[in-house]
């Protein structure tokens, strides 16, 4: 499925040049709020890593995970520029609406895909280099190129491009893997669908217009509602599994049990107002739900040192 792809290269006129372009156009390619969580639950990974990773070499670390995250999302804006344009929500990014050439966005996007690849390879390890281009490859090709336009299913297979981060954390720090940032991996990967799902019931409308068969655009809202429910169960349960492997404190347990409490209530709401203010809504807590979550592993853990 191509989005009305002979529509839009007919009647819609991309700009041939960026010169009016601000630096803040170009920040905005790289999709900054996506990547501030990727570098945080990155970061969360290499905190919790038993092998402390040297300052520097941390920054640096960060630092790649994030032009990563950045080139990444640079390229999925140059993809997606024909859909975009079509959408509320996505009309006004850089390309769509004229201020950046879509050749400009592809160069961006490919420079920093390789200038992280190759900085992580040579200031940390292979082993994490390796994770970090393998979720580059998996965001580009997997995600934006083979599923989103092709099955509902997209945002499930394709979400674990954005899983990724806290075991390339991990990795940077040890050269090797554990069960703990494993576990993390699926953490990510289980609160994506609940999280995006949530989002594309408030914008539904929007990938019906693109013709992007997000699950809301294909199947019934209650449907959609269960899938977001059952996901964002998973997503507590695996919560709570990384308190008994991590052998974390009260800090993270007490966190898990009232961020739990607070999903749940969260979730009935959602599940008897069945409107887009409950969907945004719940897309909104899910963002905080997993910042506390990675923010109490990383306190239980360095609380855990100190004391």
């Amino acid at each position: 499925m191509r989005a009305h792809s002979g529509l839009i290269s007919t009647k819609l006129l991309f700009a041939e040049n960026s010169l009016d372009a601000t630096v803040r156009d170009f920040f905005s390619l790289t999709k900054p709020g996506v990547m501030s969580l990727v570098v945080y639950s990155a970061l969360t990974g290499m905190v919790l890593a038993p092998q402390s990773l040297h300052l520097y070499l941390g920054f640096v670390s960060l630092l790649c995970i994030a032009a990563a995250s950045g080139g990444a999302a640079a390229l999925n804006m140059w993809y997606d520029r024909d859909i975009d344009s079509l959408m509320e929500r996505t009309k006004k990014r850089p390309i769509p609406s004229g201020r950046i050439a879509p050749n400009d966005a592809l160069s961006l996007g490919v420079l920093l895909s390789l200038f992280s690849f190759f900085m992580m390879a040579i200031t940390t390890n292979l082993f994490a280099a390796f994770l970090l281009g393998l979720s580059i490859g998996f965001y580009i090709f997997i995600y934006t190129v083979w599923l989103k336009r092709r099955t509902p299913q997209n945002i499930v297979i394709g979400g674990a491009a954005g899983a990724f981060p806290p075991m390339i954390g991990w990795a940077s720090a040890t050269g090797d893997m554990a069960l703990l940032p494993i576990l993390l991996f699926l953490l990510i990967f289980c609160w994506t669908p609940y999280h995006f799902w949530a989002l594309a019931l408030y914008r539904s409308k929007d990938y019906e217009r693109a013709n992007v068969p997000m699950l809301p655009v294909l199947k019934s809202h209650r449907y959609t509602q269960n899938q977001i429910t059952f996901y964002a169960l998973l997503t507590l349960l695996i919560s709570g599994l990384i308190y008994f492997i991590g052998s974390f404190s009260y800090i993270y347990g007490g966190t898990v049990l009232f961020l739990s409490a607070w999903l749940l209530i969260r979730l009935i709401k959602f599940y008897l107002k069945p409107h887009a203010k409950s969907s945004f809504q719940l897309f909104t807590f899910s963002i905080f739900h997993l910042f506390m979550l990675l923010s109490a592993m990383m306190i239980d853990h360095i609380w855990g040192k100190i004391g």
